[in-house]
């Protein structure tokens, strides 16, 4: 989306004037311009947000001696550069030994998108368990959610034989298993 130049210019003149609103305006509308430029000089997304925020700490601290509002986009997207550069030949020059071990500490936790994949799946795994019968969605629960359940107090709950809590839990399984298969976004195997 291309900028426009005078509506920035305007901005700019009213954030040095201090008008807060301004200034944030004017954050929103060229961040993500900044932050492709950043981007695209080769740092990662972290060396990238630190560059965009040293290039607004830099406006704020010259927003006096900007004399043409008009050029404040070149302006940002040249201290912008330089940053990245300056970042760029830093980071090239911090080379810590044994960077392997820090490969093999990666975070055991899964990340955003494996939560997210999670979650869905959770949900449409119990979105089945709902449509089973209401003695399958009792039994199934009681399963799930009680680490070693006592068949006699389950078969007491349910009105089943102690005997028959064992097949019964299969036959639910197989039930919620073929609601599971049939549900084509799942990509359930």
């Amino acid at each position: 989306m291309p900028v426009d130049q005078q509506e920035t210019a305007d901005l700019f003149v009213a954030a040095r004037g201090g008008d807060r609103p301004a200034l944030n305006a004017l954050v929103r509308r060229l961040t993500p311009l900044l932050w492709q430029v950043a981007r695209s000089q080769g740092l990662d997304r972290e060396a990238a947000v630190d560059v965009v925020q040293t290039a607004w700490l830099e406006l704020l601290g010259s927003l006096a001696d900007i004399h043409t509002p008009t050029a404040l986009v070149a302006w940002l997207v040249t201290v912008t550069k330089r940053e990245a550069w300056r970042v760029h030949r830093a980071g090239r020059s911090e080379h810590i030994e044994g960077d392997a071990v820090f490969v093999a500490m990666r975070d055991p936790r899964p990340g955003p998108a494996d939560q997210v994949v999670d979650g869905d799946s959770r949900a449409r795994l119990w979105a089945a368990v709902d449509e089973l019968p209401q003695r399958c969605r009792t039994l199934l629960r009681i399963v799930a959610f009680v680490q070693r359940p006592d068949y006699a107090a389950v078969g007491e709950a349910l009105g089943l034989p102690t005997g028959s809590i064992g097949p019964n839990r299969g036959r639910c399984l197989a039930k919620l298993r073929r609601l599971l298969m049939s549900d084509r976004t799942g990509g359930w195997k």
